[in-house]
């Protein structure tokens, strides 16, 4: 499941049982079915822009109340649950844990290349600074005209207004975090 999908799940939960609605009544009001509900509510479907707009028409809420990370709570993720948000098959997979958000100047991915390939980035906007952490293997990250060599542990901070690229040299996967920042306007 990805971060999306989850967010609607919780978020109709959450937002089911504040109006102290049961399924059957959301149901009725959306015109959904139950178990279709019922599934979404669970993760297990992938609900269409029409799903959910039924569901924001039905229960008169915000279409972003619905899609945006829940507020103010705990918000697990299960590494194993999520799915690439971007990937090239045999080379890389990028997983974005906490995606962009309107009230928050930061956004967390981990990224995992296998050996001897690239991952290549265009900027990521003005004013975005990036911090990169280590967690297995080695990388090579070539920033323009400068180029650093990290191993397990080590971490870089640096300005991601220009192109770059993650390649590993080693024999075994590379995985990274990346946390983008940037400086609210």
């Amino acid at each position: 499941m990805d971060y999306l999908n989850e967010n609607v799940s919780i978020n109709l939960r959450r937002i089911r049982k504040r109006k102290q609605m049961s399924l059957d009544n959301v149901a009725i009001e959306t015109g959904i079915s139950k178990s279709m509900l019922g599934q979404i509510e669970r993760g297990e479907v992938n609900p269409t822009l029409a799903t959910l707009g039924k569901i924001t028409s039905g229960l008169r809420v915000n279409f972003m109340e619905l899609i945006s990370s829940p507020p103010d709570e705990s918000y697990l993720i299960r590494g194993q649950s999520i799915s690439p948000a971007k990937e090239e098959k045999g080379c890389y997979q990028a997983f974005t844990y906490f995606p962009y958000e309107q009230d928050r100047n930061f956004e967390i991915y981990s990224i995992c290349v296998q050996p001897g390939c690239v991952y290549p980035c265009v900027s990521h906007g003005e004013q975005t600074m990036e911090y990169l952490i280590v967690e297995e293997g080695r990388l090579s990250l070539d920033l323009g005209s400068e180029s650093f060599s990290l191993s397990q542990g080590d971490a870089i901070r640096f300005q991601s207004d220009r192109s770059h690229s993650y390649k590993n040299p080693g024999d075994t996967p590379l995985r990274f975090l990346v946390v983008f920042a940037w400086r609210k306007t």
